[in-house]
């Protein structure tokens, strides 16, 4: 990807697009995305004292993938729901067992670096492309998927990432929050679609940083949804809720997952899908056809 002003797709509005088409009429696609990452307790963590040992923010994250996630599973599978993983590929050198139960349940994992500890930016080129290659591989090797999907640490890219992510087999990116609807985009003539995230419908801005309680948590969720619901009667809308072990997990918080997902799957037209599926069926639509040949 070259550098430019803007980014590496063309600019439609919404209000200019063919209609977006669910399978089976869905007004909304709505896919649930736990961040399942390692941060080492020889590393600074992002956000903690800057300093190592951090054990108490290491030891909040640690719990997560011992304690939380399994009561992300249970709610998911209480809803009939599969997760789609943002992954840290170094969860399958530290915790291969959740690496098993994670692919046990149908789950979707997606590269998401090899820790939450380290950012792309501090990478020179080649070792960016390295990493990149890495993530996928030691997915594929632990889980026998190979991601399709992609999220950076912190959301955050260097001019090269896509390039790297395409070399690696990615379909799809999640790390440009511009949209409530997927869309193409031109890497160099080669193309990658990007799946609707949320910076706000997302345990981690929403509770850890902006002290939300978990109730008005569960009233986000809600009033995202209803928005998307209605908007969606015209054409077709994603809805992501991202979630972190550590923060959603913990037993004063698993209720409002829960509570949330009964409220939006007590409505028609809700597709309960993941990730890749949504970048499936959107690459079949009347609206990728246009992006694509625009």
């Amino acid at each position: 990807m070259q550098p430019s002003r803007t980014g590496p797709f063309k600019y439609v509005p919404i209000n200019r697009r063919p209609k977006l088409e669910w399978p089976n009429g869905a007004r909304v696609a709505l896919w649930v995305i736990p961040n399942v990452e390692t941060f080492p307790l020889n590393e600074p963590i992002p956000g903690g004292i800057g300093k190592v040992p951090d054990v108490y923010n290491w030891s909040a994250r640690e719990y997560g993938n011992r304690v939380g996630v399994y009561r992300i599973m249970d709610v998911l599978e209480k809803h009939g729901m599969k997760g789609s993983v943002m992954l840290n590929s170094e969860v399958c050198d530290d915790h291969p067992e959740l690496i098993k139960d994670m692919v046990g349940l149908g789950w979707e994992l997606l590269g998401h670096n090899q820790s939450n500890a380290r950012y792309l930016w501090q990478y020179k080129p080649e070792d960016e492309r390295k990493l990149v290659l890495d993530v996928f591989d030691k997915i594929e090797k632990a889980s026998g998927q190979r991601p399709k999907g992609w999220l950076s640490s912190g959301l955050s890219e260097t001019w090269n990432t896509l390039d790297y992510l395409i070399e690696a087999g990615g379909q799809y990116v999640c790390d440009w929050i511009a949209d409530d609807q997927p869309y193409m985009m031109n890497v160099g003539g080669k193309q990658l679609v990007s799946v609707p995230y949320s910076g706000e419908i997302n345990d981690l801005p929403a509770m850890l940083r902006g002290n939300h309680s978990p109730d008005e948590f569960d009233r986000m969720i809600r009033r995202q949804f209803d928005t998307l619901y209605a908007e969606g009667a015209q054409s077709g809308r994603v809805m992501a809720i991202a979630l972190h072990p550590f923060i959603i997990g913990l037993p004063h918080r698993i209720g409002a997952l829960d509570s949330a997902l009964r409220y939006i799957l007590a409505h028609d037209g809700v597709w309960k899908t993941t990730g890749a599926e949504i970048c499936a069926a959107w690459l079949k639509s009347a609206q990728a056809k246009q992006q694509k040949a625009a």
